[in-house]
């Protein structure tokens, strides 16, 4: 494994929006992003003269084989996650992989097998995870002052075009609610809760497509714990979570990079804010949490929460729904 007593080299695989933030985070602690890989030979030039990059592949498998890098940051379409993510963990390179960081759970054990195998970090870029917000509020809830968790309330809807070749509706790019946007809910029920659900309901309506437009999911776990979480691709709704407790609940605005937070105290209806980190820094938490983990401490990752979450996803999806994609029936 990578040692942490030098800077640690970051490629990044793809030339989209994320990646753009993910060196824009690596210069705002005056650093720069080693490489880039991309498809496009022409985008990831472009890429690298936007951001100093000093490599660019003439192929974007070369940036398995590039002995001097460290770490791949993967933010291309999920359907083509696992393919990026078996040579990258065989050749040892760490991983951050974009959310969803597989189609489902059978990818998700092979990877991780893989990186196992191979002696590096393997994770999700799940903000919700990385948040200082969700730390500070873990460190009220664990003080007791809030009292046991009782429920969790969650919604996150956009309202997008009707038009089936776009990545959210298309089919062959895994398009759907659920692995775009029922990730972060599930993440954010996941961090809340004291064990994952073992009882899932669920409703989907679907788009023309084939593929999962709006959801409705019932969850409750074996302490007892309930959430029930809302997604929708044509309808929009306030990206909200409410973790509700004996003692007061607690409303996260914008919540997959959520900076504050409201507790509402049952008793007397008085209120309370939070407020912890700030949204624009989000891809700067992952990446310092990212390596602490190659440092030594990967519980700073939580891939055993990312496998819960896809777990439940693959169980409603696939399971529920008997909905998949073109990869999954080869």
């Amino acid at each position: 494994m990578t040692t942490a007593t030098r800077e640690l080299n970051w490629a990044t695989l793809g030339t989209g929006i994320i990646a753009n933030q993910l060196a824009q985070a690596l210069e705002s602690n005056g650093r720069r992003l080693y490489s880039v890989a991309n498809r496009t030979h022409a985008k990831g030039v472009a890429f690298a003269e936007k951001y100093g990059i000093g490599k660019v592949y003439g192929h974007i498998d070369d940036v398995f084989d590039d002995p001097d890098v460290d770490v791949i940051y993967i933010s291309t379409p999920h359907n083509t996650h696992i393919g990026f993510l078996r040579k990258a963990l065989a050749a040892g390179k760490h991983v951050l992989c974009e959310k969803s960081i597989t189609l489902n759970a059978g990818e998700l054990d092979e990877a991780v097998a893989l990186a196992e195998a191979n002696h590096v970090v393997l994770a999700e870029a799940m903000t919700i995870y990385h948040m200082p917000l969700y730390r500070k509020l873990n460190e009220i809830i664990d003080s007791g002052a809030l009292g046991e968790l009782k429920l969790l309330q969650m919604n996150f809807g956009s309202y997008k075009e009707y038009d089936m070749a776009n990545r959210f509706f298309n089919r062959n790019l895994a398009g759907g609610a659920m692995l775009d946007i029922g990730v972060y809910a599930l993440s954010f029920v996941r961090w809340f809760m004291s064990s994952k659900p073992d009882r899932i309901l669920s409703q989907v309506k679907t788009a023309p497509t084939g593929v999962d437009e709006q959801a409705g999911i019932l969850l409750t776990n074996p302490d007892g714990q309930m959430a029930t979480i809302t997604l929708s691709l044509h309808a929009k709704q306030p990206k909200r979570g409410l973790a509700v407790f004996d003692k007061a609940y607690v409303e996260v605005t914008d919540y997959p990079r959520g900076e504050r937070a409201t507790i509402t105290w049952v008793d007397d209806g008085r209120t309370e804010v939070v407020e912890a980190g700030r949204t624009a820094d989000a891809l700067s938490y992952e990446v310092a949490d990212m390596e602490t983990a190659i440092a030594g401490d990967p519980s700073t990752m939580h891939l055993d929460y990312t496998r819960d979450v896809m777990a439940m996803m693959t169980e409603i999806r696939v399971g529920q729904w008997n909905m998949t994609y073109p990869e999954e029936e080869r």
